[in-house]
Formats: structure tokens, sequence, C-alpha cells
């Protein structure tokens, strides 16, 4: 009977002893669990403000290179401008070069002789009204 009591005293602590192994195994399981999903957790918020630094970085260099071309576009378009008024200050100087030299020639041509001089003259005159 001793023998029988021992034995069902040992299955039973057996039986107890293993019910404990599967509580904590499921427990370690849970944890495990809990584990990977705070791991997952973490990485999607890692990637998410990977993500986020990628597109400000991305953004903030398209901000960068726009300034960069509106300011060599500025330039340019004073250079081009500063250019233009240099070329019309010289073409009116030429113009204005060549127009004194059209009329030098003209009147030395028309008062050649006294009797053109004297025609321009009286034309002139004919001309001005006197107040």
């Amino acid at each position: 009977m001793t023998s029988i009591t021992a034995r069902e005293v040992g299955i039973a602590s057996a039986i107890s002893a293993a019910e404990n192994a599967r509580k904590e195994m499921q427990n370690l399981q849970a944890d495990n669990q809990r584990i990977l999903n705070e791991a997952r957790a973490e990485r999607e918020a890692m990637m998410k403000e990977a993500r986020e630094i990628k597109e400000k970085m991305i953004a903030d260099a398209k901000a960068e290179a726009q300034a960069a071309g509106d300011k060599i576009i500025e330039q340019a378009k004073a250079t081009i401008n500063s250019e233009k008024n240099a070329a019309m200050a010289e073409l009116k100087g030429q113009v204005s070069s060549l127009s004194v030299e059209i009329a030098e020639k003209l009147l030395k041509t028309e008062l050649s002789n006294k009797e053109a001089q004297s025609a321009l003259v009286v034309k002139m005159l004919d001309d001005v009204k006197l107040n």
C-alpha cells in the first residue's frame, strides 16, 4: 500500500511538474510573441522615420536646386539686360556719329557754292517762325 501511495504521489508530482512546465512554456511563448510584436513595431517605426527623412531630404534638395536655378536665371537676365543696354548705347553712339558725318557731308555739298548757300539760308529762315 505504501508503495502504491508513493507511486501515486510520484505520478501526481510528475503531472504537477508537467503542468508547471506546460504553463512555463506558454508563458515563454507569450513573452516571445510580445517581444516579436515589439520588434516588429519598432522596425515599422524606424522604417517610417527613415522614409520621412528620405522624403524631407529629397524635398530639401529640390527646393535648394530650384532656388539655385532661380538665382542663375536672375543673374542671366541681369547680364543680358546690361549687355543689351551697353549694345544700345554703343549703337546710339554709332548712329549719332554717322548722322553727324552725313550731315557734315550734306552741308559741305550744299554749301559748296554761293547760290546753294543763300538758298539754304533763305529756306531755313522761312521754316523758322519768330515769336
